[in-house]
């Protein structure tokens, strides 16, 4: 019998139109986006559906990613009665994977994300900060090269072959010269509207615990795997500290995604928008079944895939 978790892709993953026709072909997909309009005072499905600017602001993104996500994971449920025996999610994604393993509500993780976002984004002034994607090379050699230079830091382990890094804008530079002097592939600067999970939005995970002050949270019914440990969150009462740090700590992927295939998880479903964690999980071990669930047609190929 296969373990399976869901798992569920963080901000840089939206585009317009996403979830759309989950919303207009399930009631259970509706709903959520329609509460979500409620909660917010805004329209959901414009914002989703729509090619608009705002869906690449992070305030809007965070939410809108959330929304959708959580919406196809209902939907799969209910078609299907496949759960999962654990979750996890990259970054943003660790919010949805919480709505999967019952520990917080889709309310509050909706609209938890869009106080998040905002904090983020208002964080750090523009032009500050910045981020760059370090290929083909090893993140125990990246971590070396950086370790002298103040101000950067590994923001992603992704997967072997693709780390993040982030910081102040002049350090992130110095940093890019120095990889590509000892041997980096390529470093690319990222569009990103500031320096996320970099020690320079401390004070926004500081705010945002004071937003988490005012959530309920279920002990996890499953286990979900934190980003800042890469390992299982068992207890409700360690949630919001390890939330609060998530915002300004490194996301530990490939080393959630190994605790997890160490756990005996052969499977994972990425839920939401693209394909970006299933092309992590062929570099991370090529062995392991990954599929993923972004159109309404595609619950019927996992289902099958599955065997259910």
């Amino acid at each position: 019998m296969s373990k399976i978790a869901f798992i569920f892709p963080g901000q840089g993953a939206q585009a317009a139109g996403m979830g759309q026709d989950f919303y207009e072909q399930t009631e259970t997909g509706k709903a959520i986006f329609d509460k979500a309009s409620e909660i917010l005072g805004f329209s959901m499905p414009e914002l989703c559906f729509e090619k608009n600017d705002r869906l690449d602001i992070t305030e809007y993104t965070q939410p809108a990613m959330v929304t959708a996500s959580i919406a196809m994971m209902k939907v799969f449920i209910e078609r299907t009665g496949v759960r999962p025996d654990a979750a996890a999610g990259l970054s943003l994604g660790e919010y949805p994977a919480m709505v999967a393993a019952g520990v917080m509500s889709p309310e509050d993780a909706i609209r938890t994300v869009r106080q998040r976002g905002i904090l983020m984004q208002e964080a750090v002034p523009a032009g500050l900060g910045s981020m760059a994607a370090v290929l083909a090379m090893d993140a125990s050699e990246i971590e070396k090269v950086i370790a002298p230079i103040e101000g950067v830091q590994i923001a992603n382990y992704n997967c072997p072959g693709q780390v993040v890094i982030s910081g102040k804008k002049e350090a992130v530079a110095e940093a890019a010269d120095r990889l590509k002097e000892a041997g980096a592939k390529r470093v690319l600067p990222l569009k990103v509207s500031g320096p996320f999970h970099s020690a320079m939005l401390t004070e926004a995970g500081e705010k945002l615990y004071e937003v988490l002050e005012d959530v309920t949270l279920s002990e996890p019914a499953v286990p979900y795997v934190a980003n800042v440990t890469a390992d299982y969150v068992t207890k409700k009462e360690d949630v919001k500290p390890l939330l609060k740090s998530q915002v300004s700590s490194s996301v530990r992927w490939e080393q959630s995604i190994r605790r997890m295939l160490a756990d005996g998880i052969d499977t994972f479903i990425e839920i939401g928008p693209g394909k970006t964690l299933t092309g992590f999980m062929k570099k991370i071990d090529k062995n392991a079944k990954a599929m993923n669930i972004e159109k309404l047609e595609d619950i019927e190929k996992v289902k099958e895939a599955l065997g259910c």
